[in-house]
C-alpha cells in the first residue's frame, strides 16, 4: 500500500512497449563514445532486452489469468441473483409473481442421470448410497452434500411419464427436473442444462455427474475432491482416449468422426461418463453459455431467441463424455485422471480395498437392468427346481428384451443367440457363487 506502481497503458501493446524499451539503449549506444564500449557490451543490452522482454510476457500471462480468475469468481456469484432477476422481470412481463431465490453455499452437487424407465436402478440407489428422508437433509446441511435424481419432461407434456415421476418425487423429494426433453440421443443437451440448473440453484465448489447404475462411495468422494479444492479449474474423473467410431451400425457411433482425423484416430483425453467432477468455474462457464435454456421456459421469450438464432455455442457430439471433454479441451484446466473413479464391479471393489485401495464408485450390474432377479435370489434358501423355473423365465424375457431393443436393433438371430449364451452363463456363475457361499 502507498506504492504507486506504474504499468503500460492499457492502449499500449506488449510490442509497442518492448519497442519502445529497445529504442531506449540503441539510442544511448548510438550518442556515446563507441570508442568507450567494453567488448561484449551490445550483447548484454540485447540480453537485458530480451528478459525485460520474457518478464512482461509472463506479467501479462499472468494479468490474463488473474482477470479470467476474477471474472469467473464474480460470475459464479453473480449468476445465481441474475438469474433470479431475469426470472422476476420475464415473469413480471408475463404478469406472473417470482422472486430471486438466493443460492446455497454446499462442497458439492451430486446429479444422478436417469430416465423415465429406470426406477429398479434409483431404488437401489435409494437402498444403498444415497440417503433418505431425513438422513438426506442432514447430509445437505451437515456435510453440504446435495444429492439428486436429474431428469427433464416427456416430449408430451404431463403425460404418465411424468406423473409418474412427481409421484415418485411426492414420496422421496430426491428429484431435480430439468427444462429438457428426455432422449437417449439428448445426453449431452441434458448434461449441459443439469450444470446450467445446478449452478443456479447451488454454489458449489464441485459439481458432479453420475449415472444411475453406479453406486457411490460418498466419503470417499468428498475426501478425493477435497485434494483438489484450492484449484480453480479442475476436471476429473477416470480419463480415456477410446476410437472414434465412424461406422453407422455400431453403438457409440461418431457422425462427426471426420473432425478426428484419419480413420482409426481416438478422441482426445476426457473423462468417462458414468462420474466425473468438474469444479465451479467450470460448472459456470457451461452455464454461461446455456442461459437461454432457462429464459426458453417462457414460451414467449422462446419464439424471440429463436428469431435471434440464439442457441448455446458449446457444441453436442453424439457421445456425452466426449463432449463435455470438447467443452473444457480449449481451457486452461487441469486435468485429473482419479483411478479410483474407474467403475469396477463391487467384487473388484472389494478387492480392491483389502489391498487398501478404494473405490469412489462401482459400477452395480445387479441395477442395471442384466441381473436383478439375481438380487432376488440372495433372500431365499436355493430350491433347484423354483430356481430352475425362475432362471429359464428371466432368460426367455431377457430374449425378447433383446429383439425389442433399439441397441439391438438389425442383429442378426446369431447375434442375439451369442449373447443371450453369454448372459445364460454370467447369471449361472452369479447363481453357483451364491448357493456355494450359503
Amino acid at each position: 500500500m502507498g506504492v504507486d506502481r506504474k504499468f503500460p497503458g492499457p492502449f499500449e501493446s506488449n510490442a509497442h512497449f518492448i519497442s519502445r524499451l529497445q529504442r531506449g539503449p540503441e539510442v544511448g549506444i548510438v550518442s556515446g563514445d563507441c570508442s568507450s564500449k567494453k567488448p561484449g557490451e551490445n550483447k548484454d543490452v540485447m540480453a537485458e532486452i530480451q528478459r525485460t522482454h520474457e518478464a512482461i510476457m509472463s506479467l501479462d500471462q499472468s494479468v490474463s489469468m488473474i482477470q479470467m480468475e476474477l471474472a469467473a469468481a464474480r460470475s459464479s456469484q453473480e449468476l445465481g441473483s441474475s438469474i433470479g432477476s431475469a426470472a422476476a422481470s420475464i415473469s413480471s412481463l408475463a404478469g406472473q409473481d417470482a422472486q430471486p431465490q438466493p443460492r446455497k453455499k454446499v462442497f458439492m452437487v451430486i446429479g444422478i442421470n436417469t430416465a423415465f424407465s429406470s426406477r429398479r436402478r434409483r431404488d437401489s440407489v435409494r437402498e444403498t448410497w444415497m440417503p433418505q428422508g431425513e438422513k438426506l437433509i442432514e447430509l445437505e446441511r451437515e456435510k453440504r452434500i446435495v444429492v439428486r435424481f436429474m431428469i427433464g419432461h416427456s416430449v408430451t407434456a404431463n403425460n404418465i411419464l411424468d406423473q409418474a415421476v412427481d409421484s415418485e418425487e411426492d414420496q422421496h423429494h430426491d428429484f431435480l427436473r430439468l427444462e429438457h426433453t428426455e432422449g437417449y440421443r439428448e445426453l449431452s443437451a441434458k448434461t449441459m442444462t443439469f450444470f446450467s440448473t445446478a449452478v443456479s440453484k447451488w454454489d458449489a465448489e464441485f459439481y458432479v455427474k453420475v449415472d444411475d447404475d453406479v453406486h457411490v462411495n460418498l466419503g470417499h468422494l468428498a475426501v478425493t475432491l477435497a485434494h483438489h479444492r484450492s484449484k480453480p479449474r479442475i476436471y476429473i474423473g477416470c480419463m480415456k482416449s477410446g476410437p472414434v467410431l465412424s461406422q453407422k451400425s455400431v453403438k457409440y457411433h461418431e457422425p462427426e468422426y471426420w473432425k478426428f482425423g484419419e480413420e482409426g484416430n481416438k478422441y482426445f483425453r476426457h473423462a468417462t461418463g458414468q462420474i466425473y467432477a468438474i469444479s465451479k468455474d467450470l460448472a459456470t462457464y457451461i452455464s454461461m453459455n446455456q442461459l437461454h435454456v432457462f429464459l426458453a421456459r417462457f414460451e414467449y421469450v422462446t419464439s424471440v431467441l429463436v428469431a435471434l438464432n440464439c442457441r448455446p455455442i458449446l457444441h453436442k457430439y453424439a457421445n456425452e463424455d466426449v463432449s463435455l471433454g470438447s467443452w473444457l479441451i480449449g481451457l486452461d484446466v487441469e486435468h485429473i485422471d482419479e483411478r479410483s473413479m474407474c467403475c469396477g464391479t463391487p467384487p473388484d471393489c472389494e478387492e480392491k480395498t483389502q489391498a487398501g485401495y478404494v473405490c469412489a464408485a462401482s459400477f452395480d450390474w445387479s441395477c442395471s437392468g442384466i441381473c436383478d432377479f439375481i438380487v432376488s435370489f440372495s433372500n431365499n434358501a436355493p430350491d433347484p427346481e423354483r430356481d430352475s423355473t425362475a432362471v429359464q423365465q428371466f432368460l426367455a424375457n431377457m430374449e425378447a428384451a433383446f429383439g425389442g431393443h433399439p441397441l439391438w436393433a438389425g442383429c442378426s438371430e446369431q447375434e442375439l443367440e451369442s449373447a443371450g449364451e453369454g448372459l445364460e452363463k454370467y447369471a449361472m456363475t452369479k447363481l453357483f457363487t451364491r448357493k456355494q457361499i450359503q
